[in-house]
């Protein structure tokens, strides 16, 4: 088979297909990305390059669209240059988000392509206008129905699509969801796995304070301390833990950039905005601001953690949720219809309400404390990731997808 991925960071969502398709040798598997990506044994990597060309001149809420258009037009070219080189794919598979697939039939005009469709943007009901705190002007709302331009034309160029979650195919019109299937994302559960033996010895990242063996340890991560991922929430409810367990430190792992959102005033992060706001109340040698970390260290976060807390606005989940279930860690974690596709609060997971700090807090204070409670958890959730996040299960609904558009 002769596959084409197409993702502006590559490999993206891809990274266990990629793996698998690339070392079948009867396999040709090219991957064309925005920039030079991570190196995949038995994977062809090309990147492309693209101009947005006057982007300044082009009606400020359709800008994204605009640079849409200079992508696809970019990876187009591309698609021919391998074209006259001889390549022609079998299947093309590629994220429908940025554009990258909409000139696709003009190049191979009979190729089935299978598009990544992640979430469908609205006004209402979702992410925006959730957060009463962090509000999207009502003058952005065409803006935000414009990102759907590119859903909706990839919609209509692509054979079929594909999306991780029940929550996320939920948010796209019914009569797309009729072209969209469910493929559930793995992860690789001999990497993520519990480490019994994690407490007893000092966790080291980067150049923070080691954590001493047998203190207990709050986690948190993102890939950026934002308010998408709860981070004020988490923040605000430090002080009242700090209080009651003396005894307790705190990782946050993520950058202090924006990935979704609007950004801070007055080119802040928001990791600044919650520090000044808390000044005094927190203790500083407690609290491990880790920064963007390796996997393998991030992975030692998750198996070290006595309570780790994953938050979200009703947005795509991220996969340190996946990663954090794997490693068996006790989650609290928000009751949002993204986490609700993954936990069940006491089942598996301790979940709060988004806003609620000392709810948060409390339930935090439970997972530390009642250790029977924390091992249950523990259990329960790895269970839980054996059965939904096996990737070999995911290999094979990925596989029955692309043989459905071949045939």
């Amino acid at each position: 088979m002769r596959y084409l991925f197409i993702h502006q960071n590559a490999p993206g969502q891809y990274l266990h297909v990629l793996r698998r398709l690339a070392a079948n040798p009867a396999n040709d598997v090219v991957m064309i990305g925005l920039h030079e990506s991570v190196e995949i044994p038995g994977v062809r990597r090309i990147a492309y390059s693209f101009d947005p060309r006057g982007v300044s001149a082009v009606h400020h809420h359709g800008r994204e669209f605009h640079v849409a258009l200079a992508r696809a037009e970019a990876v187009a070219t591309v698609c021919r240059q391998l074209q006259t080189l001889g390549f022609a794919p079998d299947v093309v598979i590629g994220h429908a988000g940025w554009g990258e697939l909409l000139n696709i039939r003009d190049v191979w005009p009979g190729v089935p392509v299978i598009g990544y469709y992640e979430f469908y943007y609205q006004t209402e009901g979702a992410d925006v206008g959730f957060d009463p705190e962090f509000p999207t002007p009502a003058e952005l709302n065409p803006r935000v129905r414009a990102k759907n331009a590119v859903n909706l034309l990839t919609l209509q160029q692509t054979t079929l699509g594909q999306t991780p979650t029940r929550w996320q195919r939920s948010t796209y019109p019914d009569w797309a969801r009729r072209r969209v299937r469910l493929v559930p994302e793995g992860v690789d559960l001999a990497r993520c796995a519990p480490d019994p033996e994690a407490a007893a010895a000092p966790l080291q990242i980067g150049k923070l304070p080691a954590i001493p063996p047998g203190a207990p340890l709050l986690t948190y991560v993102a890939r950026n301390l934002e308010p998408y991922r709860g981070f004020h929430v988490f923040m605000r409810a430090l002080p009242r833990l700090l209080q009651a367990r003396p005894d307790l430190h705190v990782m946050m792992v993520g950058g202090d950039g924006v990935s979704y959102g609007m950004p801070p005033p007055r080119g802040r992060s928001y990791r600044q905005m919650l520090l000044e706001e808390l000044r005094g109340q927190l203790d500083p040698d407690r609290i491990h601001f880790a920064g963007r970390i390796p996997f393998e260290q991030h992975v030692a976060v998750l198996q070290r953690s006595d309570v780790h807390v994953y938050l979200t606005y009703p947005f795509v989940a991220s996969w340190s949720l996946r990663e954090a279930m794997a490693c068996g860690c006790c989650i609290v974690a928000s009751d949002t219809p993204p986490v609700q596709n993954f936990l069940t609060n006491g089942r598996t997971a301790l979940l709060t309400p988004f806003f609620d700090a000392d709810a948060l807090a409390q339930s935090i204070l439970r997972g530390l404390e009642d250790t029977r409670l924390a091992r249950r958890l523990r259990m329960a959730v790895r269970r839980h990731a054996e059965r939904t996040l096996d990737i070999d299960a995911q290999h094979a609904v990925f596989d029955g997808l692309v043989q459905s558009v071949l045939h």
